[in-house]
């Protein structure tokens, strides 16, 4: 089966480059100013939605995915070359999550980009730091590391209605009537193994794209049966059609089955518009089908609709697809309009930038020092170099950090480590 709908990838953004420590040769002079020039930008991972892709498949051979680095800075104040971004196209309907649940992306229209992992920064070479004060800096940069993470893909197609039922009610055939999609069709259970997406016309100026969802079984939102893997992809649908065969022995009891399910899912589906739909019913009569659809009528909402048709011979198709459209076209509003509500900007207390907010902690032998932007800092920082080490305490006087490690206090001799970057002594 070559369909893939949700899979694990590694993601690297590429590290920066080094920046150079480097000095000009003058003719009489043995050491020069200081020429090292920055190190290039790692590239960024980034994603983009394409039309042209219909399936995770392509992950399946290739499980990480990594950025170019930056390269080193040069003498004479030579830039390294910054890494080349890595695009990965992904099918519209990606959604991207850390392995903990956080939503990091959602891909909803064709040409969609994010920003999977940014790309570590390129390390400044010594003729940046050069002042009045320090006229020969003789330290420079490392690039930082790029962001580096393990992440869900998880296809959840965009379709205006999704095509419901249990196995063999028909709707691998009323897909292939009305669309342009050519699902398998037989008569056994679980023929459809995978969605099928098919574009209908309903006439000169609309179209429709449907999904055909795999049979669901009783359990199937506890994981039976098959279709339980692709109940992800109805919850972005505008409109559940759901399609029953007219010669079930219990109509009521196959449209509960279903119900129960959409219910117990993550996602309580069974709230979604819905048009029931009896299929099959070519070799009944009027009254039969009148007996079906008043069997139904008692234990569906009045305001979900009730449609008798044969997908293999056409009867009722015409009609069904008009009252499909009027039902997703009202949907599609309401939608937007909850979009728009949601748009609004709310500023949060959490939401403020936290990047200079560092904390001062007991470490064996030490303290350790922890905090997004003083941790970049330290993640520059060439440890083996003094002159380097000298600039990190000095920005970690600026920033009120060295005065909190002297009043807990901290004596000489003793670490600090900068979260997982490196340490030096008091």
């Amino acid at each position: 089966m070559n369909f893939i709908d949700k899979t694990k990838v590694l993601i690297a953004a590429g590290a920066g480059g080094d920046g150079k420590l480097s000095f000009r040769q003058e003719k009489f002079i043995s050491k020069g100013g200081p020429d090292g020039g920055d190190g290039g930008h790692g590239g960024d991972v980034v994603f983009e939605a394409s039309r042209n892709q219909n399936t995770l498949a392509a992950f399946r051979y290739q499980r990480e995915l990594q950025a170019e680095p930056g390269q080193s800075g040069g003498k004479n104040k030579r830039h390294g070359r910054s890494g080349k971004h890595l695009v990965v196209p992904v099918p519209v309907g990606t959604v991207v999550m850390d392995m903990e649940g956080n939503q990091l992306a959602d891909l909803v229209e064709d040409g969609q980009t994010a920003v999977i992992a940014k790309g570590g920064k390129g390390g400044f070479g010594n003729a940046h730091f050069v002042s009045s004060r320090r006229q020969t800096p003789r330290f420079a940069e490392k690039g930082e590391e790029g962001q580096a993470l393990e992440a869900m893909l998880e296809l959840k197609m965009i379709a205006d209605v999704g095509l419901v039922g249990l196995p063999n009610a028909g709707k691998s055939t009323l897909l292939s009537k009305i669309s342009n999609a050519r699902p398998e069709i037989a008569d056994y259970p679980f023929t459809t193994l995978r969605p099928n997406l098919g574009m209908v016309d309903i006439d000169k100026e609309s179209t429709l794209l449907f999904a055909d969802i795999p049979g669901l079984i009783e359990g199937a939102a506890e994981g039976k049966g098959l279709g339980h893997e692709f109940l992800r992809h109805i919850e972005r649908t505008a409109v559940v059609l759901h399609l029953i065969d007219a010669y079930q022995d219990n109509v009521v009891e196959a449209y509960t089955t279903i119900q129960n399910e959409l219910k117990a899912y993550d996602i309580d589906l069974s709230e979604r518009p819905q048009i029931v739909v009896i299929n099959k019913i070519d070799g009944l009569d009027e009254d039969m089908v009148a007996d079906l659809i008043k069997q139904l009528q008692k234990i569906i909402s009045e305001r979900t609709p009730v449609y008798a048709i044969s997908a293999a011979s056409g009867q009722g198709l015409r009609e069904l697809l008009y009252a499909v459209r009027a039902i997703v076209v009202e949907q599609r509003k309401v939608i937007a309009e909850q979009e728009t509500k949601d748009e609004l900007p709310v500023l949060r207390l959490d939401e403020v930038d936290k990047s200079n907010a560092w904390t001062v902690a007991p470490a064996p032998g030490g303290f350790l020092v922890t905090g997004t932007r003083i941790e970049q800092f330290a993640g520059r920082t060439d440890f083996t170099n003094e002159e380097g080490v000298q600039r990190l305490r000095d920005i970690m006087r600026k920033m009120g950090i060295m005065h909190e490690l002297v009043r807990k206090g901290i004596e000489a001799g003793q670490q600090i480590y900068v979260g997982n970057k490196g340490n030096f002594e008091y």
